[in-house]
This record gives structure tokens, sequence and C-alpha cells, in this order.
């Protein structure tokens, strides 16, 4: 049964709130359009200082910029930036206020506000089987298909439900689900992009799980890795 989550759900590092948030739903009303998100794939990122192993995988890596500000401050916002200048992607803050932290949401299930998500996404109607398990199935199209946007929704309270800009979102946590997979995150650059990092987790089998791509040189980090743990 799904519950509005609370600040205290995400005080604990992203690492531990990420598999978590599997199952949860993600709600956002963006002029007047409702969309409902069963939230499938998530991937953990630590700022400076958070935790025991520092991230350089994160947008926080090297401290508070105008960029990263919303992950150092209050729990239970969303961290909304664009990616590769096109694509807004979605974060839960989660930790203390004052240190860095966020869970993005890589993949989800638009369980409900089909149409209207799908109107976001510019995908024609009637949505065939794959239509629909593509049309958050990556962390730009989910951030398309829920309809917000940087720089505009950047901070929107998922506690409080708060408009912002003409939207509302709130989080509503589930049961744990039965099977949860890890692995290395998706398409990060380096060393942060392999298993010394397997900070990416989803829901075993579900069909809206993004597919593996490594990052820059982050194969070749694997490979070097494992070359060095043979040696």
């Amino acid at each position: 049964m799904t519950r509005p989550v609370e600040r205290a759900d995400l005080l604990d590092l992203p690492l531990q709130v990420a598999p978590r948030l599997l199952g949860a739903q993600l709600v956002t009303i963006v002029d007047g359009a409702e969309t409902r998100l069963r939230i499938t794939e998530v991937e953990a990122y630590h700022g400076r200082g958070t935790g025991e192993v520092p991230d350089p995988g994160s947008h926080a890596r090297m401290g508070p910029t105008a960029r990263n500000a919303t992950m150092w401050g209050e729990p239970g916002h969303l961290y909304v930036y664009l990616s590769h200048g096109i694509h807004s992607c979605v974060n839960v803050v989660c930790g203390p206020e004052g240190e860095a932290g966020g869970v993005l949401l890589r993949a989800g299930e638009v369980i409900a506000g089909t149409d209207a998500a799908a109107e976001r996404r510019g995908v024609a109607a009637p949505l065939g089987r794959t239509a629909l398990r593509d049309l958050a199935r990556g962390p730009g199209r989910l951030g398309q298909a829920v309809g917000l946007r940087h720089a505009l929704h950047d901070g929107i309270d998922i506690a409080s439900g708060a408009e912002l800009n003409g939207a509302v979102a709130r989080l509503l946590l589930d049961e744990p689900v039965d099977e949860v997979s890890a692995g290395p995150r998706v398409g990060v650059a380096g060393v942060a992009g392999t298993m010394a990092f397997p900070w990416r987790f989803w829901i075993t089998g579900d069909p809206t799980v993004s597919p593996f791509r490594w990052g820059r040189g982050a194969a070749e980090a694997a490979a070097a890795a494992a070359r060095d743990a043979q040696a």
C-alpha cells in the first residue's frame, strides 16, 4: 500500500535509499495534466564528503556549484538537471541538508496519464506494447514523460507537494519489491561507470529498464581492474 514520502525516509545515504525507491510512484501534475509513474530503475550519486567512498561520477564531486545546489539542500526535493543540453533528468535529493546526494530516476512504467506522457514525448497514439515500454525508459524520456523541466522545476518539493511554476510532484512509497538487481551505472565515464561502483539498481526482469552501455573510458577501466586482479 502506497504512502506519501516523508523527509525522514530520505535521510540515509543515496546508496541506501536508491533500492528502496524501486516500485515507488512519482505523481506529477504539470499544466493541469497528471501522470503517475512506477519507478523501475535508479542510480545513486554521492557528493564530496558524502559516504566513505568518493564518487567521481557525481555532479557534486567537487563541491557546491550553481548547477548542483539542490543536491546540497533539504531531502525530499527533486534535482532536475539538463543532460547534453537537451534532456531534463530527475533526481530525488537524499541525505541530511548540507550533504550532497541524489538518486537518479533512470526508468519507469507509466501507469496513469499515458496520453499526457505520450503527448509530452511526442509519441503518436494509439500506443503499442513497445511504445508503452519505451515511454519512460531512460532518464531523458522519463523527465519528458512526467513533464518536469530544467530549470523551471529544479528544487520542486515531493514531500510537501508545494506547487512550483505550474507543477506539483509527489513521491508515494510502496512495499519493497521482491527481486532487485545491481550493477554499474549507465554511460558514466571512467572507473565511476564500472563494477567499482555497482550503484545502479533495477527491478529484475522489468521490460522498462534501460539497456546498459559503457561510458567514456569505463570499459577500459573495467578491463584494467580485471587485469590487476589477476596479476
